[in-house]
């Protein structure tokens, strides 16, 4: 399965920031729609950053709370990885291992297209793995 498939099913409906915003308007959003991370956006959708839950805490433990009035671009993560469409369920397992994250940007030409969760790609795996077995088993029936 690529990551197209995996869009094509969940949507590609992605919360972005702005690198300007306040770090507490980001954390806001990341309580309200109940997600791990924000991608922050440029000009033309380009991607220019990321912050997950771990970026704010470490920024928290840092600076204190005072952090919140400071703009997403003092915390953001600015080297983003990302994947593309055409990247498969095991490429973009591997890439998040190595990586130690759990949220990767899709980029189609430089601009964010979506984005995967490693919920997203367990939940791909698991139904590729119960399509093989029952394929093995209708097999294994006619054989």
């Amino acid at each position: 399965m690529t990551v197209a498939a995996m869009l094509a099913e969940k949507g590609r409906d992605v919360v972005t920031a702005t690198a300007t915003m306040t770090v507490g308007d980001l954390v806001e959003a990341l309580a309200r729609h109940k997600i791990g991370a924000i991608v922050v956006v440029g000009d033309a959708g380009r991607i220019v950053g990321i912050v997950s839950e771990r970026d704010v805490v470490r920024a928290l433990a840092r600076n204190g709370v005072d952090m919140l009035a400071s703009p997403v671009n003092a915390v953001m993560t600015r080297s983003v990885v990302t994947c593309s469409e055409a990247d498969t369920i095991n490429d973009v397992m591997i890439r998040m291992t190595r990586g130690r994250f759990r949220h990767l940007p899709v980029a189609e030409k430089g601009r964010l297209a979506g984005i995967i969760s490693i919920g997203d790609v367990v939940k791909a795996r698991i139904e590729q793995v119960e399509r093989e077995a029952e394929d093995m088993r209708a097999y294994i029936a006619t054989a």
